[in-house]
């Protein structure tokens, strides 16, 4: 029986590779939102119903994918970008795949995905979005509605930054600042339910954006077709690997 799954751990933390069964050469980074992880013989986009069926369409068109449980809940922190960096330049040691990566984050690896995007954007081929979260400052000001919630909020924040939760609370969070690149961005954004409004992060990230002559693509959906999504996602990846 042919492996599809290879887990590793690297320094502290797991890590599994999706290993497709025809190779296309190129590969998908996959940074989860904050309740994702990666266990040494499990992850939440295996369990996960609908990940399940993104991660096996993505995999059937050839694309070996990677995921990393990057210290849970990093909210972007230093050290998650900074290892997430690390992860990639040991997965192109050990496969032979494009130069040129394919992101795909949910939620808060966003915040990640966003800084990889500033800081190695000629490794970055594209990168696709899901209701990502891109404001923590926004999102900070969002949680103080609710003090159960801030709280574990700034708990999970000092725990990721390696500051005290006295820290935490004046913390001066990243907001969104246009970057100046051509890596193609697109975001599908479900407007029911989601944890990071629409308006707080898709569409300002957006409105920067272009205010800088940087177009955004954004998808808005009800999620009532997740295959047309994982479809559309695919042709995404599919339509920027003309130029190898």
């Amino acid at each position: 029986m042919k492996i599809t799954e290879r887990f590793f751990k690297l320094d502290t933390e797991w890590n599994v590779i999706h290993l497709p069964y025809r190779p296309n050469g190129f590969a998908v980074f996959i940074f989860g939102d904050r309740n994702h992880f990666v266990t040494e013989e499990s992850s939440f986009w295996l369990e996960h119903y609908g990940r399940n069926q993104l991660l096996t369409s993505l995999r059937n068109k050839g694309y070996t994918l990677v995921n990393s449980n990057l210290f849970g809940r990093h909210w972007g922190s230093e050290k998650a970008v900074a290892y997430a960096k690390q992860l990639i330049h040991y997965v192109f040691k050990q496969e032979i795949l494009n130069e040129k990566i394919h992101l795909l984050a949910e939620g808060t690896g966003a915040l990640v995905a966003n800084e990889l995007l500033r800081s190695i954007p000629g490794q970055i081929r594209s990168a696709a979005m899901l209701n990502p979260c891109l404001d923590l400052q926004a999102h900070n000001k969002k949680e103080k509605e609710n003090k159960f919630f801030y709280r574990q909020f700034i708990k999970e924040v000092a725990d990721s930054y390696g500051i005290s939760e006295r820290e935490a609370a004046d913390y001066p969070f990243k907001t969104i600042s246009p970057y100046h690149n051509l890596v193609p961005v697109h975001i599908w954004q479900k407007l029911n339910g989601s944890s990071y409004p629409y308006m707080l992060h898709a569409k300002t990230f957006e409105e920067r954006q272009m205010e800088g002559g940087y177009r955004v693509g954004l998808t808005l959906h009800l999620f009532d077709h997740p295959y047309r999504i994982y479809s559309a996602i695919a042709n995404f990846f599919k339509t920027h690997e003309k130029v190898l």
